[in-house]
């Protein structure tokens, strides 16, 4: 059952280069594999995978070349194809219409998010030169980690995993020592307080549309 939708600034946890791109989508061998959050794969329902956004996350998906959109929740991370950012299941692609092209051009808009507030993020590290900060990064995703780098204006890159609910957080260390990164900082995300949307309600009862 849906609760009371609420609208959260993106803008102030994920940087505008994820919210707009380049959709494609999964299915064949991975149905009926776990995702990352543990969840049992099934294509046929209205799920994705994002680098960063939190499990559980309802996110709306745009075709902007045919206007239609789904609904998806976030259950996995990926994909990990250069200049991609969000990596459909096969119902929410074929709502999309893209099936037969594999890729859209996409923009997202967060409508919810289904975990509690208080996210964290660990910091794996921090790199006065970005090739380090790179093999960090190369080594982690290797591991199947999803990883943001963000870059100070001192000029250090720190290597992120970010929107961890609080829950996750003990399997994430574990998941982390297990690759062999045993010093890290967990520290709470920044976030702005949410809002709630006036008309939530009626994205709540709505999970597909066409023009």
């Amino acid at each position: 059952m849906l609760v009371l939708l609420l609208i959260v600034s993106a803008g102030s946890l994920f940087a505008e280069s994820e919210m707009q791109g380049v959709a494609s989508w999964y299915g064949g061998k991975f149905h009926g594999r776990l995702t990352s959050n543990g969840e049992t794969f099934d294509t046929n329902e209205l799920t994705a995978a994002h680098k960063s956004i939190p499990f559980g996350t309802m996110v709306k998906v745009t075709n902007v070349d045919n206007g239609r959109w789904v609904m998806v929740r976030i259950n996995d991370r990926g994909p990990f194809v250069e200049g991609r950012i969000i990596d459909l299941s096969r119902a929410a692609a074929e709502t999309l219409c893209m099936l037969d092209t594999g890729v859209a051009r996409v923009t997202l808009e967060i409508i919810s998010f289904a975990t509690e507030q208080e996210l964290f993020a660990i910091q794996v590290g921090a790199y006065g030169l970005e090739r380090n900060a790179q093999r960090a990064q190369e080594k982690l995703e290797a591991a199947g980690f999803a990883i943001t780098l963000e870059r100070s204006t001192a000029g250090v890159v720190r290597v992120l995993i970010r929107g961890i609910a609080a829950g996750d957080l003990p399997g994430m260390r574990q998941r982390l020592e297990t690759a062999g990164f045993t010093q890290y900082l967990v520290k709470k995300e920044r976030t702005d307080a949410p809002q709630l949307s006036r008309n939530a309600g009626a994205s709540a009862a709505a999970a597909v549309s066409a023009p």
